[in-house]
Order: structure tokens, then C-alpha cells, then sequence
């Protein structure tokens, strides 16, 4: 097995199976390998089926505590083999942020489990998967894990669509994504949520980190510890919750009261939204050079913080040298964000 097959396969942290029965009941029923009651427990309560009158959400996906999990729900047609259960969710939990990826495999797992009935040959496809990166299906494909490239899942969502829908406000979103604020989205639509938190990571490409996305969050105490932000509407009562409040449902951003000052805007935010707003605009650009051209606008930004920065005697990280900004005069809001922006990269003498 070549090196990049083996650590792709090593992503793979676990599987496991929950089931609605004919009366109703929720259960865990299986999973390989074992797993902890208080990740089991939020999985029950991710996977929608414990939910009343709740819609069934075929394909969902989160992060707890560095954990990504991804959950599959489909409903038991009478021709199945199972006659007691009604519904049943595939949970893959793994270290990679890659849902195309997961989705695909839980998709190949659902159709074994309805076919077989029995958790064994699940087992088997989820441990050839794990051993060689690649499974059968029973449909004469296969599953390969190495045709789900990382970069692909970062660009899946739609730069543009954000820009379509809050125009040169996206700079705020921006911004707080350089300053490493607290970001919150919400709409009614779980799905909505997932899709458009997944593209606001590429607002700040060249951090390439995915692990700062919590897209499926519940007000419950053990979350909001594990993470201090979530994604229901009763938190945008909650400022001590979020910097940014992201309404999509009523296309609306608010940044609470406590994050104003570090996100006063001037004419540096103008010029990049600016930016933003034309690439995207643009119908011959693609979602990735849009991305390229805010990712250059945001190396030029640090570029310019550079110009203040200088590498301490003791060597190590470069900081901010403070009198020299101040004595370039930039305009009050573009000094406040470069200085933000170096707290924000760890660049302030401690």
C-alpha cells in the first residue's frame, strides 16, 4: 500500500450503528471499535432519529472535541430484511474534515446493512477500507479513499453563493476570520448551515484549517464547553456566545457589542471587500480563483504587517514593533486592524 493510502486510512477513527425500532424506541446497537458514552450520547443526539416530528436528515456532519462525525440516515423500505427497525443512521467518526469522502462510504455501509441485516458485513467493508483504502460495492463499483482528495472537500463549497448573499459584507466575515473571532450561523435548515459554514475557511485560504469549523452545534452544556460557540437561534441572545451573528435565513450579520472595537472598519476593509464583491461577481472566474484572488489580497495584508514586525534577539516568532506602526499613520481603523491582526497571529511582546 503506497504511503499516501496509509495515511489516509489512519483518518478512520471508528463506525457505528443506531437504530429506530417499530415502537419507536432509539438505540446504540453496534459500533467497532468501542467507543465513549459521552461521544455515544451526542451522536444519539445528532442523528435526528430521537427527534419528534423532526425531518429526517439524510446526510449530516459535525466536530466534537477534534472528533469530525458524519451520519447517514436512511428510512427501511418493507423489502428489507429488517422488519423491527424503521430507520437506522451509519455514524463514521475520523481526524479529517472530508464529508464528500464519508458520505460516499456510510452510503455503501447503508446498502450492505439493508441487504444483510446483520452489523457483520458492515464490519467487513469498514475494516477493508481501513487495512487498504478501498471496499467493493455491491453494485460492481468500489470505494476508494485515495479518490476523495482533502483539497476537494475545502473547495466543494460555493465562495460565490456567500458573496451573492451578503455582498460587501462579506469583508466582515473576513475580517473575523483573520482576527480568529467567533463565528456563528444560523438558520432553520440544518443542511444550509453545513453548507455555507464549509466555505468560510477559504476566506482565509492560507491558514488551510478546517479544524476551527463546528457546522452542527446544540445549546448543551458539554458543547458549549468543548467549543463556546454554537448554532441555534436562542444564541444570538447569548453576545458572551459569539463575536459574529451570521442570520442566514434573514441575511443578516451582527457583530456583538464586545467585538466592535477590534472589527471597526475603514478603508482597508473597503478595498477588500471591493475586491471580494468583483472577483466574485465575475461570471468567467470559478469559485477557486475567487478564492485566489482573496487569498492574495490577504498575503498582501500580511505582507504590510511585516513591514512592523522584527524577529526578537532571542530569535524565535517575529512581533509587532508597535511605534513603527503608529508612526506610519495609517487610518485609525486600518492601525486597530493590523494590531488585532498581530494579537490574532500571536505576533504582541509577551
Amino acid at each position: 500500500m503506497a504511503a499516501a493510502e496509509a495515511a489516509d486510512t489512519q483518518l478512520m477513527l471508528g463506525v457505528g450503528l443506531i437504530e429506530k425500532d417499530t415502537n419507536g424506541e432509539v438505540l446504540w446497537v453496534w459500533c467497532y471499535p468501542s467507543t465513549t458514552a459521552t461521544l455515544r450520547n451526542l451522536l444519539l443526539r445528532k442523528c435526528c432519529l430521537a427527534d419528534e416530528n423532526r425531518l429526517l436528515h439524510p446526510f449530516v456532519f459535525g466536530q466534537y472535541r477534534r472528533t469530525w462525525f458524519y451520519i447517514t440516515t436512511v428510512e427501511v423500505p418493507d423489502s428489507s430484511v429488517l422488519k423491527k427497525v424503521t430507520h437506522f443512521s451509519i455514524v463514521l467518526t475520523a481526524k479529517d474534515f472530508n464529508p464528500e469522502k464519508y458520505a460516499a462510504f456510510a452510503r455503501i455501509l447503508c446498502r450492505r446493512y439493508l441487504k444483510h441485516g446483520s452489523p457483520v458485513k458492515m464490519m467487513e467493508s469498514y475494516i477493508a477500507v481501513l487495512t487498504k483504502g478501498v471496499c467493493q460495492s455491491e453494485e460492481n463499483g468500489s470505494f476508494l479513499s485515495k479518490d476523495f482528495d482533502a483539497r476537494k472537500a475545502y473547495l466543494a463549497g460555493s465562495i460565490k453563493d456567500v458573496v451573492s448573499q451578503f455582498g460587501m459584507e462579506t469583508v466582515i466575515l473576513h475580517t473575523a476570520l483573520m482576527l480568529k473571532k467567533r463565528i456563528v450561523v444560523y438558520h432553520p435548515k440544518i443542511e444550509a448551515v453545513q453548507e455555507f459554514t464549509r466555505t468560510l475557511p477559504a476566506l482565509v485560504w492560507h491558514r488551510q484549517d478546517w479544524t476551527i469549523l463546528h457546522p452542527y452545534v446544540h445549546l448543551n452544556a458539554d458543547e458549549l464547553e468543548a467549543l463556546h460557540t454554537c448554532a441555534d437561534l436562542e444564541v444570538s441572545s447569548r453576545p458572551d456566545l459569539y463575536d459574529v451573528f451570521v442570520n442566514l435565513a434573514d441575511s443578516e450579520i451582527a457583530i456583538a457589542p464586545l467585538a466592535k472595537e477590534s472589527m471597526t472598519m475603514g478603508k482597508l476593509h473597503k478595498e477588500t471587500g471591493q475586491l471580494i464583491v468583483q472577483s466574485a461577481e465575475d461570471p468567467e472566474k470559478s469559485d477557486s480563483q475567487v478564492i485566489q484572488d482573496i487569498a492574495l489580497k490577504t498575503k498582501e495584508i500580511f505582507t504590510n504587517l511585516a513591514l512592523f514586525s522584527e524577529v526578537p534577539n532571542s530569535g524565535g516568532k517575529p512581533v509587532l514593533n508597535f511605534e513603527a506602526l503608529k508612526q506610519k499613520r495609517f487610518p485609525p481603523a486600518t492601525e486597530n486592524f493590523l494590531y488585532h491582526l498581530a494579537a490574532a497571529e500571536q505576533m504582541l511582546r509577551v
